[in-house]
């Protein structure tokens, strides 16, 4: 379906069916329906009743004036009312007491029930929905008198033909109402979503939209609007700190270090002496580094290098740095291997994938044996590019996945390891920024060496 068609952005019904909206109008609108229904069989109930007590009013009232007869004048006067045509809806019968016909157009077909009125739809003497009311007289002959109830059946079959009629035509307007009320809130629920995607994304420049009717989804939007600005203002205030505290301590604190080298190579100076000056140097270094960490992190979490983003291959990026550090890892004896490297090209910062993945490889070579192996890995998967660097370390345990992305937070790290706790951390920031995923967990099976695999998993990825 073209995307420029206006409808094929709408939701689909099994989206719309869920939402609060088309559930309330379908239940008042079926509660509606209900309550017609009750109406109709309540008329129904009435007006069969009613019809029915006439009817047997009448036959009663024309049983009686039979009654009254002479036995022996009956099967005439019998015969008259059946032939009188002054009551077209009347049928009579006289029964002789051995069970004979006498007289009349109804017979004795079953059932036969004296004394009561009851119904009956057809019979061989006369055909057609019948009320009938059989009494025997004193000679112990059986009148019968009935009369058609073709209007009380013709009734029932209309309120039937009603109900159903009315379902036919309520259910898919009760459908097409509940469509119609949910339209407009689900699309309106999918904009705030969108906005809360790019709010999790890191934008929290971005506002809900507000329709100004004042309805609950406004509201809503009102108070995260109101929140995100609340933490916004928060994350600024703590950015603020920590950066203006970096930037303003890396000025003096190189000024320190600078006269430290400085009075480390002076003349005459004592073996002692040197060696805890560059001792104090080291430690220098490392607080700097760590300043370096923070202001980069700051800067990639703000995002001002989306403009330096342009298609990528990721298997070139991979390569470089597996170069790069081949040095590092033969100096700790570690394997540093490129296994599959699928070509496969994102559109990143070329610069920021590079340091992320120098800061991947650089932890699996800290972290791992002497002996052991780092392998790197561009590969496909589900039209996914996942990029996977998996050492033989002593991993990092399930509960502290979480905290280790955190800054200046090691985990389970040797503290003879050197490290500032920020390289993940680098990490998640440029993985964050590219809308990219990054994975933490267990290499293999083995609970003394279990490794880790660190996976970098990108979005939807064309084929090349």
């Amino acid at each position: 379906m073209p995307a420029e068609w206006p409808w094929a952005t709408w939701p689909r019904f099994s989206a719309i069916r869920k939402t609060s909206t088309f559930r309330l109008a379908v239940m008042f609108g079926a509660a509606s329906v209900l309550a017609v229904l009750l109406v109709l069989a309540m008329v129904y109930s009435l007006t069969a009743g009613n019809l029915d007590t006439r009817v047997d009013l009448i036959l009663r009232a024309e049983m009686a004036r039979l009654v009254a007869v002479p036995p022996a004048d009956l099967p005439a006067a019998i015969d008259a009312s059946s032939r009188a045509g002054a009551n077209p809806l009347g049928h009579f019968g006289l029964i002789s007491p051995g069970g004979r016909w006498v007289a009349g157009d109804l017979g004795a077909s079953p059932p036969l029930r004296l004394g009561h009125t009851y119904a009956r739809e057809d019979g061989p003497d006369v055909r057609g929905p019948l009320h009938i009311l059989a009494e025997r007289t004193a000679g112990g002959f059986i009148i019968m008198v009935g009369r058609d109830s073709t209007v009380i059946t013709e009734l029932r079959d209309h309120v039937l033909v009603i109900l159903l009629a009315s379902g036919l035509v309520v259910v898919p307007m009760l459908l097409g109402a509940g469509l119609a009320l949910s339209l407009g809130p689900l699309r309106r629920v999918d904009r705030l979503q969108r906005v809360a995607s790019t709010i999790a994304g890191g934008r929290l420049d971005a506002r809900m939209p507000i329709e100004g009717r004042g309805d609950e989804l406004d509201l809503l939007a009102d108070t995260v609007n109101h929140m995100v600005g609340e933490v916004e203002r928060s994350m600024a205030q703590v950015k603020s700190v920590t950066d203006a505290i970096a930037h303003d301590l890396r000025t003096p604190l190189t000024r320190v270090r600078n006269q430290l080298y400085r009075a480390a190579r002076a003349p005459n100076l004592p073996e002692a002496e040197g060696q805890r000056i560059n001792a104090a140097i080291e430690d220098l270094d490392t607080v700097l580094a760590r300043f370096a960490a923070l202001l980069r992190i700051s800067e990639i979490e703000a995002g001002h290098r989306r403009q330096g983003f342009a298609a990528t291959r990721i298997d070139e990026l991979v390569a470089v740095v597996i170069d790069l550090y081949a040095p590092l890892a033969e100096e700790r004896e570690v394997a540093l291997l490129a296994g599959s490297l699928a070509p496969v090209t994102l559109v990143c910062d070329a610069q920021l994938m590079v340091e992320a993945l120098s800061n991947l490889v650089d932890n699996a070579i800290k972290f791992s044996p002497p002996g052991g192996t780092v392998m790197v890995t561009v590969t496909r998967e589900g039209g996914q590019a996942v990029i996977a660097v998996v050492d033989e370390g002593e991993g990092i345990p399930a509960e502290q996945v979480d905290a280790v992305v955190r800054r200046f937070d090691r985990g389970a790290a040797s503290p003879a390891v050197p490290g500032s706790g920020l390289g993940l951390s680098v990490v998640a920031a440029v993985a964050h920024l590219h809308q990219f995923a990054l994975e933490l967990a267990p290499a293999r099976a083995d609970r003394a060496r279990p490794g880790l695999a660190a996976r970098i998993r990108a979005g939807h990825v064309p084929a090349m």
